[in-house]
């Protein structure tokens, strides 16, 4: 489960890197500590164009009749998005890309404490997860929404969490999106430990309320 992430990505590199048209009021950049149920930056298809467009990190399927009225959904699990009845019809009609620097994990040693780590890419570039997403609309209140798509986690990352967001290449955009036809599936796996960087962060990213750089910065405890 990916429950934290950091984007410091400028709304205006996030344009040209995708090649998108941005909407009028995005969130707030950098921010360090992207905690669920705010608005996060997101990128989607919207007829033959892309556009860059804040939504709510937390998917409300339709039958909610308010955005807490059941579980909140950050993440879709890979091996089953297409059969849940909350996510199927956005894993074939609503993919969108979730731009990021890296996202935190905690891990709990045996007989200790648990222990945040930051993931990001070994290339220090953009991280982008495979998401889905779906516009909520009752009484009045209209909401977009969005979740990651997590798989099974390997290697390295497999001894710190048992899940991965699905992390997406520049060559592999075009496909999540739909803009290439079918495949979408093929791209529901787990990064290799060689594409990424793995360090330990201060436990003060336990708190939703930190803000700063020093966040993600490397510890040795």
């Amino acid at each position: 489960m990916c429950g934290r992430f950091a984007n410091t990505l400028a709304s205006d590199v996030m344009v040209q890197l995708f090649e998108a048209a941005p909407a009028n009021a995005l969130p707030c950049v950098p921010n360090h500590n992207v905690c669920p149920t705010t608005d996060i930056h997101v990128i989607y298809r919207a007829g033959d164009h892309r556009r860059l467009v804040p939504m709510r990190w937390g998917f409300i399927p339709k039958w909610y009749k308010t955005p807490n009225d059941g579980p909140l959904l950050i993440n879709a699990r890979a091996e089953t998005l297409a059969d849940k009845p909350a996510f199927r019809d956005a894993c074939r009609l609503r993919r969108c890309l979730i731009p990021a620097d890296g996202f935190y994990e905690w891990h709990r040693p045996e007989g200790g404490d648990k222990l945040p780590w930051f993931i990001q890419p070994a290339d220090e570039g953009p991280m982008v997860f495979a998401g889905i997403w779906q516009d909520w609309d009752q009484d009045g209140q209209r909401l977009s929404t969005c979740a990651m798509v997590t798989t099974e986690a390997e290697g390295r990352m497999a001894e710190i969490h048992h899940r991965i967001p699905v992390m997406l290449r520049p060559e592999d955009w075009a496909k999540w999106l739909g803009e290439e036809g079918h495949g979408a599936a093929t791209l529901m796996r787990a990064a290799p430990d060689a594409a990424l960087r793995f360090h330990r962060v201060s436990r003060a990213i336990n708190s939703n309320r930190a803000t700063g750089p020093e966040l993600i910065e490397e510890i040795n405890e």
